[in-house]
């Protein structure tokens, strides 16, 4: 008989415990090898972002540098060129100073040229006192003096005659400048900045100028309308104002110069202002700078269209009493097209004239 193999406890457990031992270790370097992999994928993609980094920074500094390439050219064919008009000027000179080298040695003609001219310059001088002596006699026509400094630019076709003339003020929003950037800038500022509107002055200064040319005899009447329409002398609507009356003038031009641009602008309640008066004007000059921006009434809307405005012009001069000349005086704004051929026809046909004066004006 065989023989039962003996059975022992201690080879099993052994065994078991170098198999879990070596399981372990397999375990362990596993997980040390996958937590290096990630690792290095991590590193790898933070210096790839780097690189990508990089290479953006060259590329932008490529960039700027051939601008600056660029500018340099600019620049040295700009130090070039005025090398080369220096050099012009200096010939220019040197040639002016021959020439008058020549012309300032004495000869007998030349003698005789300048004593005619020495003469001819008296009797203009003479001629110059004489018109303003005349002028100074012909001072009484008018009833306020309009000081300038050189040589003042008058307008010219302007009908200002009239026993009941009457003016008519914009004193809208967009009166604060030429450009709708700078109105929106500047409708948002104190009361002192848009009195000191480049624009704003202009307008004020043409009132002031028509009021120095008014006929003495003469009756007037000076309205501001924006939404609304109210007279620059308190308590005088629907009344008309005697020019000699000095001192109601200048109460006129003090209001003149406290009054502030704002809102929008309605012809249609201006021409019916115009209606009320009693007896009508017969001569009207309009001072604004575009085609109105509502009717009778404030709109829905927050913008007006070119088109609407233009409706709303047609709407107001139904308005207008008819047979009264309307002289139009129209300052520059951007982003209304319309305006000026508007205006100019209203003029032609009322019989008045279309004025677009320079910003230097009056």
């Amino acid at each position: 008989m065989h023989r039962k193999r003996r059975f022992s406890t201690f080879n099993l457990s052994f065994l078991d415990i170098m198999s879990c031992g070596f399981g372990a270790v397999v375990l362990i370097f596993l997980m040390i090898d996958h937590a290096a992999n990630v690792h290095s994928e991590e590193v790898n993609r933070t210096l790839l972002a780097e690189v990508d980094m990089l290479d953006e920074d060259i590329r932008v500094g490529e960039e700027g540098l051939v601008r600056v390439r660029n500018t340099i050219a600019r620049v040295d064919q700009q130090v070039v060129e005025a090398q080369g008009l220096s050099r012009r000027i200096l010939t220019d000179v040197e040639k002016s100073r021959l020439e008058l080298s020549l012309f300032l040695k004495d000869t007998p003609i030349q003698s005789d040229t300048i004593k005619k001219l020495k003469s001819d310059l008296k009797s203009l001088e003479a001629e110059n006192k004489r018109l303003e002596a005349e002028s100074k006699k012909n001072t009484g026509t008018k009833v306020r003096r309009v000081q300038g400094e050189g040589d003042r630019q008058y307008l010219t076709g302007l009908k200002l005659g009239g026993n009941r003339i009457l003016v008519l003020l914009d004193m809208s929003a967009s009166m604060l400048d030429h450009s709708i950037v700078n109105i929106l800038r500047r409708r948002n500022m104190s009361d002192e900045v848009k009195l000191n509107s480049a624009k704003w002055k202009q307008a004020t200064g043409a009132v002031e100028w028509l009021m120095a040319q008014f006929p003495v005899n003469s009756w007037y009447q000076i309205y501001t309308f924006n939404t609304q329409v109210k007279p620059l002398v308190p308590a005088s609507d629907g009344d008309w104002l005697e020019i000699k009356n000095t001192k109601q003038l200048g109460t006129a031009l003090d209001g003149l110069r406290t009054l502030v641009p704002e809102n929008g602008t309605s012809l249609e309640n201006l021409f019916r202002s115009v209606r009320r008066l009693a007896p009508l004007p017969d001569n009207i000059i309009l001072i604004t700078d575009g085609l109105p921006t509502q009717g009778d009434r404030k709109p829905q809307a927050t913008t007006v269209s070119g088109k609407q405005r233009l409706k709303l012009f047609k709407q107001a001069i139904d308005e207008l009493p008819k047979g009264i000349p309307v002289n139009v005086i129209l300052l520059p704004l951007e982003g209304d097209p319309m305006a000026a051929s508007s205006y100019w026809k209203l003029a032609l046909a009322t019989g008045g004239a279309f004025l677009s004066p320079s910003k230097d004006w009056p």
